[in-house]
């Protein structure tokens, strides 16, 4: 069974998904490729000592079962040179760990707090995530919307992208964007302000977190809603990565609502990523007058976007069949507890309704050993049950 299929990481492939997010730029079609069959050890095995045919060798392993080879051997020969380029760039496996212990987690196929919603990238899947936050990422994209839009927002797309997130966070929809300037920083803070969950897809690694002066802001999504990067925590953004970071927001969601944007902007780029996943695209309409509106407009007259003006009208386009709109549902497990096998429901048993408790504690009083404990946390925050918290874990409030 492969990671994708469902079976948790182990600590092996945990260290080597990271250390392959090192070498490769994010949404790399041939990592991706690769990574399909060839096991994460192994590729990177073969980039750190192999020869210098490793990639054509890789190629024909990867592929030979599957019909013509996807990656050519030339292509993936070039991609493996690249990579072994920038193996200083790894950090040790004491430097993984150390991020780990200072609040950063990693997640990848297979775990889960995994989304699987972003198998449907293909080979620009993401190789691995750093998160940071006390929301579990899984679980909060179960009923999620992307507002994006311009850095250089106008009043007017100011008011209503705060206003539009706050009435999807308040009905209990987790917003996601990109923590930039502008439409996007107008998206967190209207969750924010009605405590509402929120995702921040960055294209820095976390501990860099750019841009900069948005500290307080990144800071204060950590403790309610869920930071995420595909780049190592200390890596700078590239020019590239903004755009190609897009990806990652319309895949989490359920769809994308861009409330202001010109004819050339990043918010554009992850409406069509949204469209070629088939996510609903929505798009606030503007003054006609506006070139940061002009994007809404053509999104509307060209690419069949649906003309919003209200959470309700996105709500409509996203929620599923039967779903009343309300709201406290999304409130409610995903998985109702008497559903739960019993190893499961013994963890969920000793975890705290107040106070939280560390997962040591919380294995004793389950009877089970720690790597089993983790695992149902795991699975019982994604469900809804429990939630992280400064003590370890407690049961979600309802």
């Amino acid at each position: 069974m492969t990671a994708s299929q469902g079976e948790p990481l182990d600590t092996q492939e945990r260290y080597s998904r990271a250390a392959l997010s090192c070498l490769a730029d994010p949404g790399d079609p041939v990592m991706g490729a690769l990574l399909r069959s060839v096991p994460p050890a192994e590729l990177l095995a073969a980039i750190v000592s192999g020869p210098p045919n490793a990639g054509s060798t890789l190629a024909r392993s990867a592929f030979c079962d599957s019909g013509p080879a996807l990656v050519a051997g030339p292509v993936a020969d070039r991609a493996v040179e690249r990579w072994r380029m920038r193996l200083p760039d790894v950090p040790p496996a004491s430097r993984l760990a150390a991020w780990e212990r200072s609040g950063y987690r990693l997640v990848g196929p297979g775990d889960a707090e995994w989304p699987t919603q972003l198998d449907d990238l293909g080979d620009a899947r993401p190789v691995v995530l750093w998160l940071r936050g006390r929301a579990d990422l899984r679980f909060a994209c179960l009923r999620s919307v992307s507002v994006v839009g311009s850095r250089a927002a106008t009043a007017y797309g100011t008011h209503v992208g705060t206003e539009v997130a706050a009435e999807l966070a308040g009905l209990g929809w987790t917003v996601i964007s990109g923590g930039a300037y502008g439409i996007d920083a107008c998206a967190h803070r209207g969750a924010l302000a009605v405590v509402g969950c929120t995702v921040a897809v960055l294209a820095s690694g976390l501990g860099f977190g750019y841009p900069k002066g948005h500290d307080e802001l990144f800071g204060t999504i950590s403790g309610t809603g869920v930071m995420v990067s595909e780049c190592p925590p200390e890596r700078a953004p590239t020019r590239p990565g903004f755009l190609v970071r897009n990806r990652v927001i319309a895949a989490l969601s359920r769809g994308t609502v861009v409330v202001e944007a010109a004819l050339r902007s990043g918010a554009i780029n992850t409406a069509r990523h949204a469209q070629e996943l088939n996510r609903p695209v929505m798009a606030v309409p503007g003054p006609v007058t506006s070139e940061q509106s002009a994007g809404c407009h053509e999104l509307i007259r060209t690419c069949d976007a649906t003309c919003v003006t209200s959470a309700r009208d996105v709500i409509e386009m996203v929620a599923p069949l039967g779903d009343d709109q309300r709201g406290p549902a999304a409130r409610e497990p995903a998985v109702p507890a008497d559903r739960l096998d019993p190893v499961t429901a013994s963890v969920l048993a000793a975890v705290a309704r107040r106070a939280g408790r560390g997962p040591a504690t919380i294995a004793t009083l389950a009877g089970v050993d720690l790597d089993t404990a983790l695992r149902c946390l795991g699975l019982l925050a994604a469900a809804g049950h429990v939630e992280r918290c400064e003590q370890g874990w407690r049961l979600r409030a309802a």
